[in-house]
């Protein structure tokens, strides 16, 4: 399992588990760099540490702050937010350069509610 799989599966399994998602903000509001595929995306992280590992790490990010979003709240508002403007979403975002997985919101939210019924 490559290192984003890797990411990418422990971001839905704690998420469900903590019922929490994690972003990041700064004066401008919140972040959507353009991703390798040309496309922007929103990171988010299934936990505060984590977010904090890139807000320390990676200089684009040095000042932001760290946002705690409810699930309910990121399923119901978020995802279809991003969906509107055309944003992925970006998953535990990782490593000196802040990479990992961009997602459609509708993949993810169709991948969480798998998981949720299914237990996690």
């Amino acid at each position: 399992m490559s290192v984003s799989a890797a990411q990418a599966d422990a971001f839905y399994r704690e998420v469900l588990t903590s019922r929490t998602v994690w972003t990041v903000r700064d004066a401008d509001g919140f972040p959507a760099p353009m991703t390798p595929t040309g496309q922007r995306a929103q990171p988010f992280w299934s936990k505060q540490s984590r977010a904090q590992r890139i807000v320390d790490a990676v200089p684009a990010y040095a000042e932001m702050e760290i946002v705690e979003i409810p699930l309910v709240d990121w399923r119901e508002r978020w995802l279809p937010g991003l969906e509107r403007d055309g944003l992925l979403v970006g998953i535990n975002w990782s490593g000196r350069n802040a990479t990992g997985y961009d997602r459609s919101p509708a993949d993810v939210l169709r991948i969480l509610d798998t998981r949720d019924s299914m237990g996690g």
